[in-house]
């Protein structure tokens, strides 16, 4: 697929980690030409190291919190990108029922990475520029004419 879809959800395990940060990459670079939300499988807890690594990059996550399939009011999306196996697997169930058009991202989840407060943020940062490439890879933004 290599139209620009009008409504993106990314999805993952907890709604904490991966799928915030793709929320907020395609938030940033396509404001209100793609409507985007997020979800997980499960609702997690707000990640610190999230907001801290998406800071840098010059993206507020602060008010992120995290919410399921549950949570959503529509499901009108035309793509689900999803970031883990499981919330694979829970799109593709929920796709038999509604017409959308589904991507796996395979995307290390860096929570369960053990070490010192720096070599978690390293971990969170190469998920992040991941993503971050997927992004611009996936939903490019048009350079203005002449630019």
């Amino acid at each position: 697929m290599t139209d620009r879809p009008s409504a993106v959800l990314f999805t993952c395990s907890l709604n904490a980690v991966r799928s915030p940060m793709a929320e907020g990459f395609l938030k940033h670079y396509h404001g209100h030409r793609i409507y985007v939300d997020s979800v997980g499988v499960e609702i997690g807890d707000p990640d610190g190291f999230v907001v801290e690594v998406m800071r840098e990059r010059g993206i507020d996550m602060s008010r992120h919190r995290p919410k399921s399939f549950n949570d959503l009011d529509d499901l009108s999306f035309d793509l689900i990108v999803t970031l883990s196996p499981e919330a694979h697997h829970v799109a593709l169930d929920l796709t038999s029922r509604v017409s959308c058009e589904v991507e796996y991202w395979a995307t290390e989840h860096p929570g369960g990475i053990e070490g010192t407060r720096d070599v978690q943020l390293e971990a969170y940062r190469r998920v992040r520029d991941a993503i971050h490439d997927r992004i611009h890879r996936r939903f490019p933004v048009a350079k203005p004419p002449g630019g």
